[in-house]
């Protein structure tokens, strides 16, 4: 039997869901929360295996939730159902450890197979976050890529953009002509697919491109 704990503060939604779940002979729901408030205490009294989780609540949102309910309760398994398509919620929960992130538009039955995929250890997505996924990580690695692409003197020069200096201080640090740094920057621009020299700078620090100064 698998035990559920809904989370949502919409009592249409979380009664929909219990009329749902009441049909499946192999869930329980256990217990129900409008918000963040004692949270750990009922899961410390229900014993849940899967959280049905909702992002948007009262007090604390329900990624902030995940983080505390998976460090606290590793093998208790989070599933998001919310409305939230936006790209920094989505990675923001898998970043918090939610093993699952679905739509409220997804149908019904779907919902009850993430919940039995969860339960079992596998992770589910909307199909349409499935794909920002995979869209995140090529793009990740497309970039990852361009910054090998540096050849050893553009690393030298975005060294230099590190230490906040000017064209003409990189040109008489490294011997070489101020149209010579001015070629070099816009090529690092390029590689890392960036628009200017702080957003190169703050790429280059975040991906560990070149040393800190």
């Amino acid at each position: 039997m698998i035990k559920l704990l809904l989370i949502d503060d919409h009592a249409i939604l979380r009664d929909g869901m219990k009329n749902i779940i009441a049909i499946e002979e192999d869930i329980a729901v256990v217990g129900e929360l409008t918000s963040g408030e004692e949270i750990l205490e009922t899961i410390e009294t229900t014993e849940p295996d899967v959280i049905l989780m909702d992002i948007n609540l009262p007090d604390r949102n329900g990624i902030e939730l995940t983080s505390l309910v998976k460090k606290s309760f590793p093998k208790c398994k989070v599933l998001i159902l919310t409305m939230y398509k936006h790209d920094e919620y989505f990675m923001a929960a898998l970043k918090a450890g939610a093993d699952g992130y679905l739509l409220k538009d997804a149908p019904s039955e779907e919902v009850i197979e993430a919940i039995h995929a969860v339960a079992e250890g596998k992770s589910i997505l909307h199909p349409s976050m499935a794909k920002k996924l995979v869209d995140y990580h090529q793009k990740k690695n497309q970039i990852s890529q361009n910054g090998n692409d540096l050849t050893d003197r553009e690393k030298d020069v975005l060294i230099c953009l590190v230490e906040g200096l000017s064209n003409k201080d990189i040109a008489d640090r490294l011997f070489i002509s101020d149209k010579t740094v001015k070629i070099h920057v816009s090529n690092i621009l390029k590689k890392l697919q960036v628009k200017s020299r702080s957003q190169a700078i703050i790429y280059a620090v975040q991906n560990q491109i070149v040393p800190l100064p």
